[in-house]
């Protein structure tokens, strides 16, 4: 973990972790023990104990007696995150429309524009990175830290998910659409239009996640 410098080598363990059992890199049900994850990652046990600590915090892990048990998202998990997500995203398109500054028009341009460019040339990795943006962009512009602080690990936390939806031709020509639509309403200072469209795409990519959920598991 040699490039791990701007942040609390702790924060950086947790992050990774975080981002290896939402992501599959470690399954529902491995056990993790700070030895292992010593010898894994390279760093000592007091960062791994605290990343630890948090992750159990986050309902990702238990303690088992024996090590941490991974728990990883569940179904339910899953039904809960987008309904909390299609309840308050809303706000957070709304607020970014009402308080949009020409640094955060820009921004969004670049990332329509990037989204237009990876989708012709059907670059499935970066149309992943690309939906990622757009909506922790639309968190941030925002102005509102609680929506955003609420919304940013429910989002990181359906990655795994969103990326297989992603995946589905279909659902990939409409998500992109929806992206269109979404940013049309926001750069053209329409808030509520914006909110009433990404709402409707958050209950679209929770059909699309929910129905692909067996294929990980």
């Amino acid at each position: 973990m040699t490039d791990f410098k701007t942040v609390s080598l702790a924060d950086q363990v947790f992050e990774k972790l975080e981002n290896d059992i939402i992501t599959g890199v470690y399954p529902k049900g491995e056990i993790l023990t700070e030895l292992k994850l010593v010898e894994q990652l390279g760093v000592s046990r007091t960062p791994i104990r605290e990343a630890l600590r948090r992750l159990e915090q986050e309902r990702l892990i238990r303690d088992s007696g024996k090590g941490s048990v991974v728990l990883g998202i569940t179904v339910e998990d899953l039904v809960d995150i987008m309904d909390i997500r299609q309840r308050i995203e809303g706000l957070a398109a709304y607020y970014a429309t009402s308080n949009l500054t020409p640094e955060g028009l820009e921004e969004l341009r670049q990332i329509s524009e990037l989204q237009d460019f990876y989708y012709e040339k059907k670059d499935i990795d970066n149309l992943r990175q690309m939906d990622d943006r757009f909506h922790d962009t639309i968190y941030e512009l925002s102005g509102r830290t609680v929506i955003r602080d609420t919304l940013l690990p429910l989002h990181r936390k359906t990655m795994r998910y969103r990326r297989l939806s992603i995946g589905d031709a279909e659902r990939l020509e409409h998500s992109v659409a929806e992206h269109k639509a979404i940013y049309q309403a926001i750069t053209t200072g329409q808030a509520e239009l914006a909110a009433e469209r990404i709402t409707a795409h958050i209950v679209n990519a929770k059909e699309s996640m929910i129905a692909r959920f067996d294929y990980l598991g």
